[in-house]
């Protein structure tokens, strides 16, 4: 069975997300991520609310080009809620139903969860719930650790998920260096645990901050000094795999900048089963 290839929105922020599936068609992706709601205070939320009409424009552009959806962002866990179709408190409990709803109609098969509360214990059960409630959708919440979020190791990410009753991880290269990660420990990982990876490249020493390089200042695969090739080896086979590489100035050509991620995402896949 061939892998799944994505390109993921944060790549092409900017652009909307019907326009996203048609460029990521063009470009020979299989697959986008979509951000149905914002990551950040700061960013500009699309109006992909359930019965919008840039959701069904979105679901339709799938439908045409065979795109599909590999994962709907993003669910906010913390106590600062954010704009958009993130999580809403109603009866003493959260509700994700209005996110999960438009993830559902786009057909996503992952939902990726930004942990901003610091208080791990309260996340994971948080993360718990978003799982539980995914469930009847077919939908599978991952986890992903960022060193500037709270869940800032491998160790901690795996311990949310396994403990959530079917929830996975988000590997992310970028996020893998950043958080001293090693070859090994990625290796160690329980195979089922692992939902996707998310590929960039970039330099191995860090900047002074990480917040920007990680939101504007990626490189694509194979444009840095990441170990994609090991990485990819060291992850189950065939795991759905997706471009992130946002970069100042992609957004002024987003269709050949498309090309350009799907050229380096192949030559990076191709490299890594060379991989003795």
């Amino acid at each position: 069975m061939a892998r799944v290839t994505g390109l993921e929105h944060l790549t092409l922020l900017g652009v909307a997300p019907p326009d996203l599936v048609t460029i990521a068609a063009r470009a020979g992706f299989d697959s986008v991520g979509l951000r149905v709601s914002p990551a950040t205070d700061e960013e500009r939320p699309w109006p992909m609310a359930p019965g919008s009409a840039m959701l069904a424009d979105t679901v339709r552009r799938c439908a045409d080009t065979g795109v599909t959806v590999l994962d709907a962002e993003a669910v906010r866990l913390g106590p600062r809620l954010g704009p958009g179709l993130g999580p809403r408190l109603g009866s003493g409990r959260t509700d994700f139903t209005p996110f999960l709803d438009a993830a559902a109609e786009l057909g996503a098969r992952y939902v990726n969860a930004i942990c901003e509360d610091p208080d791990l214990g309260r996340l994971t059960e948080e993360f718990a719930r978003l799982v539980a409630d995914a469930r009847g959708y077919g939908i599978r919440p991952v986890v992903e650790f960022m060193a500037y979020r709270s869940v800032h190791t491998l160790a901690a990410a795996t311990a949310v998920a396994a403990k959530s009753g079917g929830g996975g991880i988000l590997v992310d290269a970028l996020h893998v260096q950043r958080c001293g990660v090693g070859l090994d420990a990625l290796r160690a990982l329980d195979p089922g645990l692992v939902g996707y990876v998310q590929l960039c490249d970039a330099p191995l020493a860090a900047p002074a901050d990480q917040v920007a390089e990680a939101r504007s200042a990626r490189l694509l695969p194979g444009d840095g000094a990441l170990p994609i090739a090991g990485l990819l080896a060291a992850l189950p086979d065939g795991v759905p795999v997706s471009v992130e590489a946002p970069r100042a100035g992609a957004a002024d050509q987003p269709a050949a900048f498309a090309t350009r991620a799907r050229r380096a995402l192949e030559s990076v896949l191709t490299q890594s089963k060379e991989r003795p």
